[in-house]
């Protein structure tokens, strides 16, 4: 597991582990569970996640979507509290993780409020990267628009290619996957929608 150190200095990587402890603990809180009963849940060790709690952990993007699943939250509910009433995410900034078992980054963007809660991040996947994704909540659409290189993404039983400029929306409440093009990698734009 790891919050990536190439791409965000150490202590902002230890500011986050801070953050994401802070709302596990919270959110658990809330919802009257023992850490036993949300390990169980996200199909994890306790001890991985007390480590997590004590901010001892670096959770990648497949143990934060577990967990954020488990507790039936966005997964940006898991990186941050409160946002400002005015937010500025120059590049290269915002919360970025990393995949545990590929070079593939999630930088958070925002958090769109409306009718639905949205979450909108910056993707970079190195080239050949493969990332496989649990389903979200029921209701659950990802929307994509890819700004460079090439990627192949949607639903793991019907993945469609795609071109720099080319948009895509799916259920993502199915298992789903993103493979950037051999050659290129991927720089992608992804909306999630929450039902």
């Amino acid at each position: 597991m790891s919050i990536s150190p190439r791409t965000a200095p150490t202590e902002n990587a230890s500011a986050l582990v801070d953050a994401i402890a802070a709302r596990l603990i919270a959110l658990r809180a809330e919802r009257g569970w023992s850490a036993s009963a949300l390990a169980r849940r996200a199909g994890m060790a306790k001890s991985t996640l007390t480590q997590l709690e004590q901010g001892n952990g670096n959770p990648g993007i497949e143990t934060l979507w577990a967990l954020a699943a488990a507790l039936g939250v966005p997964f940006a509910d898991l990186l941050t509290g409160e946002e400002p009433p005015v937010q500025v995410v120059r590049a290269n900034q915002g919360t970025t993780t990393q995949g545990e078992n590929a070079d593939y980054r999630a930088r958070l963007m925002a958090r769109l409020q409306s009718t639905r809660q949205q979450s909108l991040y910056h993707l970079d996947i190195a080239p050949a990267a493969r990332h496989d994704a649990r389903p979200h909540p029921p209701g659950t659409s990802e929307h994509l628009i890819v700004t460079a290189g090439g990627l192949t993404a949607g639903p793991q039983n019907a993945p469609v290619t795609l071109a720099v400029g080319d948009y895509l929306r799916f259920a993502a409440d199915v298992d789903h996957t993103y493979v950037a093009d051999a050659t290129t990698g991927a720089s992608a734009i992804l909306i999630i929608a929450y039902a």
